[in-house]
């Protein structure tokens, strides 16, 4: 059956995944064959179904970063990162294998130098004290594009983030 652990309050119950409305993601990690995690992203809930897998689970509109990557016996088969916005329940979203329901895909980037740079993306905003989960969506999708047509985007800065949070708070 599994356990569940509930970010929020610390405790702990054998259980299926509750809290209706959140978005589900399923890890699996079995080494140097299959392995899916979560980069950033604020967990609400985690359910552990055996040693290799697992679901965790994010509020409407958190921002996470799902990585995924898998090999068979000669190469690299996928290598893949997606910074996504968990949707509310019955809004508008795009499907995503192992995310239930699915959710606003902010960033995909596919094969190794892309998945790499966007890490690097990643760390640079973590450098600067900023959760990457907390940055502009607006600033994932500037990536995104930017990347598709192999051009570099703007670095993120303090000032975008601020300028970011204002906007936040003035916003209905």
């Amino acid at each position: 059956m599994g356990t569940v652990v509930d970010f929020r309050s610390g405790r702990s119950a054998p259980a299926a995944i509750a809290g209706e409305g959140l978005t589900h993601v399923e890890l699996t990690w079995v080494e140097k064959k299959i392995e899916h995690w979560i980069r950033f992203g604020s967990i609400t809930l985690e359910k552990i179904l055996d040693r290799r897998r697992r679901i965790v689970s994010f509020r409407p509109d958190d921002i996470f970063a799902f990585v995924r990557w898998a090999a068979n016996d000669c190469d690299t088969i996928v290598s893949r990162v997606d910074i996504v916005r968990a949707v509310a329940e019955g809004e508008a979203h795009q499907t995503l294998p192992f995310v239930r329901p699915g959710g606003d895909i902010l960033l995909t980037a596919q094969g190794w130098p892309k998945v790499e740079r966007v890490l690097h993306t990643i760390d640079s905003i973590a450098q600067l004290g900023v959760d990457p989960g907390a940055v502009s969506p607006d600033h994932w999708r500037h990536v995104h594009n930017r990347m598709t047509v192999g051009q570099a985007p703007r670095t993120y800065t303090l000032d975008l983030h601020r300028a970011y949070l204002l906007r936040r708070r003035v916003q209905p």
